[in-house]
């Protein structure tokens, strides 16, 4: 690995952000400083933390992004049932989106175990 964009979970994330910003772009517009905002910035952190961490020196700074990015991910997931349960999208775009994020889950939950085991 060369870089960050080498690592498959980042690249799904990224692929995650995109996912994000088309499917709330039907939202309302009363909800464009709030939920719509707020879940953009959630599913934007995912990655953005993986490629910070990866830039840090040490496994203990990298382990602290990587959870950061993995609690951003749980936001993200709450505010998309959130906008599931308020019928701003429909169910296939949910379990669309939803499966995702939970493969995202597995990945970095795989990753952080990993790079805790190198300590």
């Amino acid at each position: 690995m060369n870089t960050f964009r080498d690592l498959l979970i980042w690249q799904k994330s990224m692929t995650l952000v995109t996912e994000i910003y088309q499917l709330t772009n039907s939202f309302p517009k009363e909800e464009i400083y709030s939920l719509t905002s707020q879940i953009r910035r959630s599913s934007i952190s995912i990655p953005s933390n993986i490629a910070e961490g990866y830039g840090r020196d040490g496994n203990n700074d990298y382990l602290r992004f990587l959870n950061i990015s993995i609690s951003s991910l749980f936001e993200m997931q709450t505010q998309l049932e959130i906008s599931f349960n308020l019928k701003y999208i429909n169910e296939i775009q949910f379990n669309k989106i939803n499966g995702d994020s939970r493969e995202i889950e597995r990945m970095l939950s795989a990753f952080i175990r990993k790079i805790k085991q190198r300590n």
